[in-house]
């Protein structure tokens, strides 16, 4: 096995390639940021102790190693390894694939198939895998950024282990720059603030290290040292990790929605700002404050959806970059107001019921007579009119007569519910002292 930094092209091509690749680890113990996986006691070292390997899925963030590891697995079990791209590759190509594994099978050599992107290929195209996998033909490893249990086949699932690659951690990333100085021959230009800057600006991807590393001896020149907003400005900030359509996007929604739940104003608007920092749509997350306000605080506080409906329009009226002032505001607001979901919970419980007693006709008291044979029928009979009676509050019961009364609303002692449940319960006693 060759040495990590020794070059395997010609002399003076080796520098030409990529950092990155240069720095590709030749074992799996090379493998830096993995070692749950990689390390003397991870899974994947004691699938090669034992000598067999199953199907997997490599699930993890950009830059963590993915298709390298699966390379070296090929290599350290004795497998050939084919790779495909699900972006590029169609049935053709997986059949041409399946044809060559069985070849090599017939030899007594088994095949590594590892397919990039695997969550690209369709529905059918992710079963054509199920009977190469089946009978042993290939030894699937297919990696995804997103997760397999949303963008998967439950039966490919359910013959494959998935395995999750971790982002890197700033120590596995400082290794790299470490290695990347190796070998080169000479430190990155940068002071320790600048260096810090640099790593948190990969944002856990051991690729984007090594190229913001290779921008920045590109930029320095001699005995130049570059302080942190120097190097912000030379590399211009690598945007965050964000498919507004996939994980990070709901990810991201779910932590600020359960730090508003919370109470918790500052994770909230800190969530809030790694939304509209990725390029999130405002009005998307000013919709998403509404549903807050109706969904965990309610009654509690009824200006929370006032205040959230008029962030929106506050947001529509000025725009950006002023109007997510605005939807910050409304944010802390949510956080920070009593909580109720007794809106909530009565209106499920109402939408159950009204599921599953089906069409029962209200009550023959309060409904209208527009006709004689509607008054013949005893419709609107007995009806009492809440304001002519004491306390503007006849007590009558209004559910259909099959039903008989529920209660669905159960307001808590917090906020503006508090007097809203000393008004129900006042009610309920009148209700009570009247006989009804």
């Amino acid at each position: 096995m060759s040495d990590l930094f020794s070059p395997i092209e010609p002399a003076g091509m080796s520098e030409k390639r990529p950092l990155a690749d240069r720095l590709r680890p030749q074992t799996l113990a090379e493998v830096t940021g993995q070692q749950h996986l990689t390390g003397e006691d991870g899974v994947l070292a004691r699938m090669i102790a034992s000598g067999s390997l199953g199907s997997m899925i490599f699930w993890g963030p950009p830059g963590t190693g993915k298709t390298t590891v699966a390379r070296l697995l090929s290599g350290e079990a004795g497998l050939a390894f084919e790779q495909i791209s699900a972006i590029f590759s169609g049935v053709g190509d997986l059949k041409r694939v399946f044809e060559s594994a069985r070849a090599r099978r017939m030899s007594g050599r088994q095949t590594l198939l590892f397919v990039d992107e695997i969550h690209r290929f369709n529905r059918a195209q992710q079963d054509s895998f199920l009977p190469v996998m089946e009978d042993g033909t290939v030894i699937l490893v297919g990696a995804t950024t997103e997760n397999p249990s949303f963008e998967l086949n439950a039966a490919l699932l359910s013959r494959a282990r998935v395995l999750t690659f971790k982002p890197h951690d700033e120590a596995s990333l400082a290794e790299l720059l470490a290695r990347a100085e190796q070998v080169e021959g000479k430190p990155l230009p940068l002071d320790a603030d600048a260096r810090a800057s640099l790593v948190r600006m990969a944002d856990g991807d051991g690729r984007a290290v090594l190229t913001l590393a290779e921008e920045v001896w590109r930029a320095a020149r001699k005995d130049e040292v570059f302080d942190a907003n120097a190097v912000q400005e030379i590399v211009q900030r690598r945007a965050p990790v964000y498919d507004k359509g996939q994980d990070g996007h709901y990810n991201l929604i779910s932590a600020l929605h359960k730090s508003v739940r919370g109470s918790d104003p500052d994770a909230a608007l800190y969530y809030l700002c790694r939304m509209f920092d990725a390029g999130e749509d405002p009005l998307y997350l000013g919709r998403r404050l509404v549903r807050m306000a109706v969904e965990d605080i309610g009654l509690a506080d009824p200006q929370a959806l006032v205040i959230c409906n008029a962030a929106k329009d506050a947001y529509d009226y000025l725009g950006s970059p002023e109007g997510e002032l605005a939807l910050a505001q409304a944010c802390v607001y949510l956080a920070t107001a009593p909580k109720s979901n007794a809106v909530y919970t009565a209106y499920k419980s109402a939408m159950r019921a009204a599921k599953e007693n089906g069409s029962l006709l209200p009550p023959k008291h309060i409904l209208n007579a527009p006709t004689k044979l509607m008054k013949g029928e005893g419709y609107g009979d007995g009806y009492r009119y809440d304001h002519d009676e004491p306390d503007a509050f006849s007590g009558q019961d209004y559910f259909p007569e099959k039903m008989g009364r529920k209660i669905f609303y159960d307001p808590p002692e917090r906020g503006f519910e508090r007097d809203i449940r000393k008004r129900l319960e006042w009610w309920a006693k009148l209700r009570k002292e009247r006989g009804h």
